[in-house]
């Protein structure tokens, strides 16, 4: 449900980032311009993914680059019934040439079925060298085959970041408030807001039968910033148990925010009834009732002038920061789409190669609702300031990190981890919040 819920949002989110509804006859005329190809003439490459609409129309003027620079006939088809139509189509010997998965679990599931093709150790080097947070993109598209062997099969392209704080800068500059830099400033200055008669945050976790989600976003980002990577990676897997001390400290320092009757506007007792798209319009009331908001890159979509703000100055964000104690870098949270090759072809691997040049993501950048973390595009080809300001803050982690929810078994990452969350924002406490999880993770193992 929820990503039906966040899938939704992306033709908001383009009109959000400013795009312009006419596609660029010269869209192919990027800063860094197009690669040298070979010639693909009479090839041709079929490719499925999630995206339709706008979306579409958007990955399209991607393909038609690749086109024009080979010869090749790239036929696209998009559905929203993607992730069980590509199931079907794998399992029954006609795949596509590419699948693009949303989910990497699925894309999981589907290598270790034998029903997809490695992409090579060339190209996870590549991305290694190319990609900010380097090894980040190669442990996630890195999954075990139908032997057993661990093999890089897909490849991240457009990716979406969570780790951001929104924010009023006309508030921010009146009450004398800096961008804080570390985790231990963000809390210091929600404690100046408190101290100056202002609420801190506007939070909401209400989304009708997906209500707790977006606790569980706030769960990840604190324990990317608590934890080390490794230790991430491990809850997700639930090789380090749901109520370990290292996810029950996470919950606490997320009941830090949540909890504290002083930073929610409404008090804590309000947080689950609020609907999370409701909750960041308090930044923009007179006066404001809150003076942050934590949410992904997509939230300015339900603001109230559908994230005209943005562009009009009322509207800012900053990175979601790291502790500067623990030395965990600048990590960052987020969701993104994987290319694989369920049928690789010698002109499926020069389309994989034509998604390494940068002119390839500077077309998409040029629109809306595309970030990459490839260092090499120019910052410039982004459409306006927002997306280039979260552009940077993804070439400039230092770990990158799936949504760990997405990654977790249905019952548990759509399942157990949502309610149980909303019922911690009701007053359950972080001990048998974490019990309970783990005891629905035990049910299903």
């Amino acid at each position: 449900m929820r990503k039906l819920i966040l899938g939704g949002l992306s033709g908001l989110t383009a009109l959000t980032m400013g795009a312009s509804s006419a596609v660029a006859m010269d869209h192919c005329n990027t800063p860094s311009g197009m690669p040298s190809l070979k010639d693909l003439s009479g090839e041709v490459v079929t490719i499925t993914g999630p995206w339709e609409g706008r979306d579409e129309e958007l990955v399209n003027m991607v393909l038609d680059c690749f086109e024009k620079a080979t010869g090749a006939d790239v036929q696209y088809s998009g559905s929203g019934e993607f992730e069980q139509l590509i199931v079907t189509s794998i399992r029954a010997g006609n795949a596509p040439n590419v699948a693009v998965f949303p989910q990497p679990g699925l894309a999981a599931d589907m290598a270790a079925e034998g029903g997809l093709d490695p992409l090579g150790s060339d190209l996870a080097d590549w991305m290694t060298a190319n990609y900010g947070a380097g090894s980040s993109w190669v442990d996630l598209g890195t999954y075990a085959d139908a032997d057993g062997n661990d093999q890089f099969f897909a490849f991240a392209y457009k990716v979406d970041v969570k780790s951001l704080v929104w924010y009023s800068p006309e508030n921010f500059e009146d009450n004398g408030y800096d961008i804080p830099q570390s985790m231990e400033e963000l809390i210091a200055l929600s404690d100046q807001m408190v101290a100056d008669g202002l609420t801190p945050w506007c939070i909401g976790i209400e989304s009708g039968g997906a209500t707790g989600w977006t606790a569980t976003d706030w769960m990840e980002d604190i324990m990317l910033r608590t934890a080390s990577p490794e230790a991430y990676d491990a809850w997700v897997s639930n090789d380090m148990p749901f109520n370990s001390p290292e996810v029950v400290n996470a919950m606490e320092v997320w009941g830090s925010f949540s909890r504290n009757d002083d930073y929610v506007a409404g008090g804590a007792d309000a947080v689950a009834s609020i609907f999370f798209g409701d909750a960041p319009n308090g930044l923009f009331t007179t006066p404001a009732q809150c003076m942050m908001h934590r949410q992904a890159s997509f939230i300015p979509s339900f603001f109230p002038n559908q994230g005209q703000e943005l562009e009009d100055g009322e509207a800012d964000f900053f990175y979601f920061p790291a502790f500067a104690e623990g030395d965990l870098g600048k990590p960052v949270l987020g969701a993104g789409t994987l290319w694989v090759a369920p049928s690789m072809t010698d002109a499926t691997m020069e389309f994989f190669n034509y998604l390494t040049s940068p002119g390839a993501h500077e077309i998409w950048m040029a629109q809306s609702g595309f970030l990459t973390p490839h260092l090499g595009v120019d910052a410039s080809a982004y459409a306006n300031d927002a997306l280039r300001g979260q552009g940077e803050i993804l070439a400039n982690a230092t770990t990158f990190r799936f949504d760990a929810s997405d990654l977790m078994p249905g019952p548990i990452g759509a399942g157990a981890f949502w309610t149980e969350m909303t019922a911690f924002a009701n007053g359950q406490d972080a001990q048998t919040t974490a019990d309970n999880i783990q005891a629905a993770w035990d049910a299903i193992k």
